[in-house]
């Protein structure tokens, strides 16, 4: 079933707008822790031996013209181990094997009832995940893992029923060079969608392997607070001048545009500059510029002071005194 977060009713908007007027302060206690470029070209045949797509730095040369790179055929076929989330910083969290390597689905697969429709040379090309010794890791449900039996009688990993692949022209971890390929091969997402960040919402979360459920904005960045600012008896920012250039404000998001982000004190205050910064349970919140993509953390614990953001406004890894 697909339901977008954009959907809301007329009565959960009204609802929301109740909550967004309770007063602010009401903060309970904290708790504790714990590039690419976009645009495959086509490929003969619609399986993609020789197309490209994402680049994680790997060279024209890096695999040979066939679309099978020769010292990767091993790492190709090898099971899938337990699987991984990776962001990037374009398609948001991307599945990928105990190896690193990125995991895609077919356009002409069919996921009710799973089947793949990738056989010989797409094969080769797209090499199938095997079923055996798949596992769900961090920020992955592990209900989603299943299989599927192909044509040649093996086993083959499935995502949300979609049967998972690599990519021969991938030759290490992080490369996805095979997204759009054909305009049919996509990056798999953890729940088997996908992957993209454009359907992001303007606010929403994800399970970071170290922090655990934090807010991210709409590109997939990770959000922060900072532990001098004020929440009650209303929104005060003490980030200013030169801090803002390595903290940017995360601007004002319609309680519509957010998923699994507390509605309570979710709102907009204008800063003593005149510029509008929105607040998660009333504590304004802000990027890193250290974080450079998509599930980048490099904010947490700086100076002390600034800490990754919880769905409910929490500061990760402050306890309550």
């Amino acid at each position: 079933m697909k339901t977008s977060w954009r959907n809301a009713s007329l009565v959960a908007s009204a609802a929301a707008v109740l909550v967004l007027t309770t007063a602010c302060g009401q903060e309970s206690g904290t708790s504790s822790v714990g590039s690419q470029n976009v645009g495959a070209t086509a490929a003969a045949g619609g399986y993609g031996g020789v197309g490209s797509g994402i680049g994680t730095g790997t060279s024209p040369s890096a695999s040979s013209t066939s679309g099978v790179g020769q010292g990767n055929l091993g790492a190709q076929s090898a099971s899938a181990g337990k699987l991984e989330v990776s962001a990037n910083a374009e398609l948001g969290d991307v599945l990928t094997d105990s190896a690193g390597l990125s995991l895609y689905r077919f356009d002409e697969d069919t996921a009710e009832p799973p089947k793949s429709n990738c056989d010989g040379d797409c094969a080769t090309a797209w090499p199938p995940v095997p079923a055996d010794d798949a596992s769900a890791g961090a920020g992955i449900d592990k209900a989603l893992l299943g299989e599927v039996t192909r044509t040649d009688g093996t086993k083959q990993l499935t995502i949300g029923g979609w049967p998972a692949y690599r990519y021969a022209k991938d030759t290490k971890a992080g490369d996805l060079t095979g997204q759009g390929v054909g305009g049919k091969w996509y990056a798999l997402a953890p729940t088997g969608k996908k992957a993209s960040v454009a359907s992001l919402p303007g606010l929403s979360t994800r399970n970071d392997p170290d922090l655990g459920e934090i807010v991210v904005d709409k590109n997939g960045m990770t959000v922060y607070r900072f532990a001098k600012d004020k929440a009650w008896p209303e929104p005060v920012s003490n980030c200013n001048g030169a801090c803002l250039e390595k903290w940017p404000v995360v601007a004002p998001v319609s309680a519509n545009d957010t998923k699994d982000v507390q509605k309570k004190g979710l709102m907009s205050f204008t800063r003593g500059d005149g510029v509008k910064q929105q607040t998660v349970n009333c504590s304004p919140i802000y990027t890193f510029s250290g974080d450079k993509e998509a599930g980048d953390t490099n904010g947490q614990g700086v100076g002390g002071t600034w800490y990754a953001v919880r769905p409910n406004g929490e500061m990760v890894g402050v306890s309550d005194k």
